[in-house]
């Protein structure tokens, strides 16, 4: 939501800090005092309930701000951002990141921002109850794909880092129905798998496959 040059000089407002894989960012539960400005690197935004479900939320990658929610209105932090691959993200103290986007003008770019992700919430939920699994897989490679490689519609796409387990916690389905999923993907061609890899070897196809007509299956 931000311009280039915005985004370039809050970089600059803050410290770089790296981030091993499966390490968590920012913990669910605690204050708002700082916030990430993800530069490398792919993230989850997840919420854990105290009875011990873990209820995913969103990806994130390179150009997202993680946690500003809780900065701006002083709350506990609701979710919990990990890191699916080694990240790279700079760290911006809540007050100077207040004054920053005051001074700039920027209030209004990040509450659409902000507006956007909840919509982008509501039609996850929507298409959790609405559409088939292997759709809603399609879609959640298709988002982790754009994050890694944007633009990218011909070459080969390589996702690392991601177990079974989460691609059931972003789809709402099992472990064993994301297998039955993946191995439909498989033998349209459209992906190959090993332990936490997933190579997308035609976006084209996997595009037709996240938009398809739930009565119908991609040709």
């Amino acid at each position: 939501m931000l311009s280039d040059e915005a985004w370039r000089e809050l970089r600059e407002q803050g410290a770089s800090r790296t981030f091993r894989e499966r390490s968590v960012m920012l913990r669910q539960g605690s204050a708002g005092t700082h916030l990430l400005a993800l530069t490398e690197g792919l993230a989850k935004v997840v919420c854990r309930e105290p009875d011990g479900i873990v209820t995913w939320l969103a990806f994130r990658g390179p150009g997202d701000l993680l946690g500003e929610v809780s900065v701006f209105n002083g709350t506990p932090r609701t979710a919990e951002v990990v890191a699916l691959t080694p990240c790279t993200a700079v760290v911006l103290e809540a007050e100077r990141f207040r004054r920053f986007i005051d001074q700039r003008g920027l209030v209004m770019d990040l509450m659409r921002q902000a507006l956007f992700r909840l919509r982008e919430s509501d039609a996850h939920r929507t298409e959790l109850l609405t559409l088939p699994l292997v759709v809603r897989l399609a879609r959640a490679l298709l988002r982790l794909a754009e994050l890694t490689a944007p633009g990218n519609e011909s070459e080969v796409v390589r996702l690392t880092g991601l177990s079974q387990e989460e691609i059931a916690q972003a789809t709402g389905v099992t472990r064993n129905a994301v297998i039955t999923g993946l191995q439909l993907l498989r033998e349209s061609g459209t992906v190959e798998t090993a332990r936490k890899v997933i190579v997308i070897k035609d976006m084209k196809a996997l595009r037709d496959w996240a938009t398809a007509d739930p009565k119908t299956k991609p040709a």
